[in-house]
């Protein structure tokens, strides 16, 4: 159990990344599948949908991000922070993964338990968060760095466009991996009191 624990504390946010992995991109990519394919889901639904991006299909996110920026009215020093930030912390990797949620499922699953209905939507973001967690913490057990990040609405279209992409695909979260450059600072937490009850020792 502690060993358990002490894999979860490697995950970390970590910015400073490089292109350079410490074992082979397919080996990167059968990890993180092998990751999802084993992170549970309500009612068994495994309606996560997974992209590995590595060399310019990766580049590519992250300029597509900077062109929604744009799109948006993002300009002037805002848009400058925030391509040094992209081009810097994230493009700056050697891969990304795209998480998707395939929402077919969900409406399979809707029709199916119709007394459930209401709640299918969010057991999905529950799904996707388990699997990126998932993904995360493996990644960090390889010492592979990884962030969390959500330019969602700012290139879904975009991407399904690129690649292609089923129209039932919902983006929900991307996480760009690579060499660490430099860990993640020293990490903070809110006081337990308030935060756990436990009862009946």
């Amino acid at each position: 159990m502690q060993s358990f624990i002490a894999n979860l504390e490697k995950r970390r946010s970590i910015y400073a990344l490089n292109d350079k992995l410490p074992v082979t991109k397919k080996e990167v990519a059968e990890i993180i599948q092998h990751a999802v394919r084993q992170a549970p889901s309500c009612f068994n639904s495994q309606s996560s949908r997974i992209m590995i991006l590595f060399g310019e299909e990766h580049d590519n996110v992250w300029k597509t991000v900077i062109e929604g920026m744009k799109r948006v009215g993002v300009s002037g020093d805002a848009l400058k922070a925030s391509e040094e930030k992209v081009n810097g912390c994230f493009a700056s990797g050697a891969g990304t993964v795209l998480f998707f949620e395939d929402q077919q499922c969900v409406r399979d699953l809707q029709k199916q338990f119709p007394s459930y209905a209401a709640n299918f939507p969010v057991f999905s973001e529950h799904g996707s968060a388990i699997a990126q967690y998932a993904v995360w913490s493996t990644l960090a057990q390889g010492k592979i760095g990884a962030s969390l990040q959500h330019y969602n609405e700012l290139i879904q279209e975009d991407l399904k466009k690129q690649h292609d992409l089923p129209a039932d695909w919902k983006l929900i979260a991307q996480m760009p991996f690579g060499g660490i450059v430099a860990p993640a600072g020293e990490r903070t937490f809110v006081p337990d009191e308030g935060r756990f009850i436990v009862k009946g020792l």
